[in-house]
């Protein structure tokens, strides 16, 4: 049973930093590129960054770029989402997702390419 599991989430003051985690057990994390996504009340789930299986690709959202960094451990099945400079309006439920992947340095920007999902975690940015 594949189970990806989020902690690290928060409330924090704008300007300040979180680091998330994404803990991956059930699969063989080496062959997935992973990604986080976030979604508020109302909206869609948005793409917020991926990594790639081998780490050498990764992606950002433009609203993130230069404020937000992944990064993923295979040796442990873990993801991680660095948070720096954080804003309110990067306040949501965090998700961490896997997307199987055949090549290296592939991974997805879109929801519906990744086959798992974790629980999320909240992050709560005050102003």
């Amino acid at each position: 049973q594949v189970q990806l599991v989020e902690s690290g989430g928060g409330l924090v003051q704008a300007g300040g930093s979180l680091r998330l985690s994404c803990a991956a057990s059930g699969l063989t994390f080496s062959r997935y590129a992973m990604g986080w996504f976030r979604q508020v009340p109302g909206k869609e789930r948005q793409f917020v960054t991926g990594i790639s299986r081998s780490a050498t690709s990764t992606s950002y959202a433009d609203s993130v770029k230069g404020r937000f960094t992944i990064s993923r451990d295979n040796d442990k099945n873990t993801v991680y989402l660095q948070m720096d400079s954080l804003k309110p309006e990067d306040t949501a439920v965090y998700y961490c997702a896997a997307d199987w992947r055949l090549t290296p340095d592939g991974l997805g920007r879109h929801s519906n390419e990744y086959n798992y999902w974790g629980q999320g975690t909240q992050v709560t940015v005050s102003s």
